[in-house]
């Protein structure tokens, strides 16, 4: 039996991106199953119209929370699920483990969560190019608050992931002299981290280690005027001091050291990354409306059910003394 299906604008901070277009909606098997909350595509430049005209409802965002399947590109930011029926299952960015409060909900209605973090295509991320726009993004913004030219710095950026080339493109682009330093440079990272006038994170960190690469006590250590650009954005994780800012207010302070820490950067460029999301989302929408059996999206399934799937999540809850089943 075939699902519905209701996207949904999401209430994040400046969050504009959306799912998918209408000219990918005209693609799919099943355009009439999709329900668009009213003004979705405004943000990209798209109207309601449009959406109807491939084939797709627009309607209030009270009917769309009624649809079968809850599409919402920052899920994990959710602001409506106690107002779910149980059972639904939703689609979207949801990062389970250190959502505590979405997997909460999750579990004690038996909801099934398909974690847009987690598809990946042949063993690439399907939207691996939002990751680029994250480290693009983060560094043009963060750079304006700072107030130095990237090509007067000494950066270090950590990791050598999709986020960090992004990162890369912009400081090559504005002459930073930059050193990377991959996952096997841990220990070389923290013996030269003092060095450097600013620090970019794109590490993808394991979520259960219980050791950091930047603590606290680091702070006092670095330069004045230093400056960490924590695009991973793990709240308090690899980054002892780092946790979520926003767009409009994106950097705060710590022992003399600016921290910026947008988690939702690529949000600054949402027609850039609606072309990524919406030629993704065409490519499996379909199968989850039909629940169409599809390995990408079954090794994506973190819930089911009320039940966590995702041993990732599941050791980060146990070692905190978090709900667990």
């Amino acid at each position: 039996m075939k699902r519905t299906m209701g996207l949904l604008i999401s209430h994040k901070n400046n969050e504009k991106r959306r799912a998918i277009l209408p000219q990918d909606v005209a693609k799919l098997r099943n355009p009439d199953m999709l329900f668009f909350e009213t003004g979705y595509g405004e943000s990209v430049g798209c109207a309601d119209g449009e959406y109807r005209a491939a084939g797709a409802h627009v309607t209030s965002r009270e009917e769309a929370l009624r649809c079968d399947v809850i599409t919402d590109v920052k899920l994990g930011d959710a602001d409506y699920l106690d107002r779910l029926d149980d059972g639904k299952l939703l689609f979207g960015w949801a990062h389970a483990a250190q959502g505590i409060a979405f997997t909460d909900a999750c579990l004690r209605k038996r909801f099934t969560v398909i974690a847009w973090e987690e598809i990946f295509e042949h063993g690439r991320y399907i939207f691996y190019r939002n990751r680029e726009v994250a480290g693009e993004a983060a560094i043009m913004q963060a750079f304006c608050h700072y107030g130095t030219m990237p090509y007067e710095c000494r950066i270090a950026v950590i990791g050598n992931g999709q986020t960090a080339k992004g990162a890369l493109r912009i400081l090559h682009g504005l002459g930073a002299t930059v050193d990377v330093y991959g996952r096997r440079l841990e220990r070389l990272f923290r013996e030269k981290m003092f060095d450097y006038d600013v620090i970019v994170n794109c590490v993808m960190w394991d979520i259960t280690r219980e050791d950091r690469l930047i603590y606290r006590e680091d702070l006092k250590k670095f330069k004045p005027h230093s400056l960490i650009i924590d695009v991973s954005c793990d709240p308090h994780l690899e980054i002892e001091t780092s946790h979520p800012t926003t767009i409009d207010d994106p950097v705060y302070e710590v022992d003399g050291v600016l921290h910026y820490a947008v988690d939702n950067t690529p949000a600054m460029f949402p027609i850039t990354v609606t072309k990524v999301l919406s030629e993704g989302c065409a490519r499996i929408i379909d199968d989850v409306i039909e629940g169409t059996p599809n390995p990408a999206l079954e090794e994506a399934t973190v819930i089911e059910n009320g039940h966590i799937r995702s041993e990732s999540v599941r050791r980060f809850r146990e070692a905190r003394g978090l709900l667990c089943r």
